[in-house]
This record gives C-alpha cells, sequence and structure tokens, in this order.
C-alpha cells in the first residue's frame, strides 16, 4: 500500500505576514490557488530544492475567528494514495473511522488516535464513484 508524503496544512490569518515568516526561514512559493466560490487562497511555500515537501498556507478571505488561537492553526497532514478506496477499507476493517469518505473517488479524511486530522488524496484522476462511499455520510468533524 503505497504511501507518498505531500504537505501540511496551517491556516493563517494575515497571508502577506505569514508569507514573510515562511520566506524568512528560506522557504518560497512553489504555488498558489484561489477558490472564489470556496472564499480562501492555498498558497503553498517550500525551501528551495524540496519542492516536494511544502507547508501549505490556508487563508479564509472573510477571516477565520478561530484564530489565532492555537488549535486552529494547524490543519493536516496529507498523504497521495494508489487507490483511495482500497486505503479506506483497509483503514476501515482495521477500526479506522473514515470521517469524510471518499464520495468523490479523490479526498478522504480520517483522525489519528491523537485527533490528528489526515487528508488522503487519490493519485492521478479521481476514481469513479462507488459505493458503499458514494453515499457514506460524513462521521465527526475532519
Amino acid at each position: 500500500m503505497p504511501l507518498r508524503y505531500l504537505h501540511t496544512m496551517v491556516r493563517v490569518k494575515d497571508l502577506d505576514a505569514s508569507m514573510k515568516f515562511y520566506e524568512l526561514l528560506g522557504l518560497k512559493e512553489t504555488h498558489r490557488k484561489d477558490n472564489e466560490k470556496g472564499r480562501f487562497t492555498l498558497v503553498f511555500m517550500a525551501p528551495e530544492g524540496q519542492e516536494e515537501c511544502p507547508v501549505e498556507l490556508t487563508h479564509n478571505w472573510d477571516g477565520d475567528d478561530g484564530l489565532p488561537s492555537d488549535s486552529r492553526h494547524f490543519g493536516h497532514l496529507a498523504y497521495r494514495v494508489d487507490d483511495i478506496y482500497a486505503t479506506c477499507q483497509h483503514l476501515m476493517d482495521n477500526g479506522v473511522t473514515i470521517n469524510r469518505p471518499p464520495r468523490d473517488g479523490h479526498m478522504a479524511f480520517v483522525r489519528s488516535p491523537d485527533n490528528i486530522s489526515i487528508e488522503l488524496l487519490q493519485a492521478g484522476d479521481s476514481l469513479p464513484a462507488k459505493e458503499p462511499w458514494a453515499s457514506m455520510e460524513n462521521t465527526g468533524h475532519w
């Protein structure tokens, strides 16, 4: 069951100030995604030569009342998997709750025993939707 580390996500209140801080550490912006519908921006920053290990800065355009509370900054770890359905089934078979099932054949979330949110992303294109995943509801939060 191959796994590839993708990124660590943190929420930021002031995107410019946060980017300047990470730039001071030696990280550079590798890419950015603006989502008009969701009203957020994702900025990926990594050390030069280590672009495969970015930190994802998530900035909500309408603010985030939970910040700067320490509990709201850290978002999740992300891993790419070869078969999201097989991975989720393996986890479920071993007692792991799938908090956000891969209804879209692309993304799922689970939590570690210490309540760390883990995002699982399908490698390549999304898999076709299939049951039981397509109609499975969220459990808890992710």
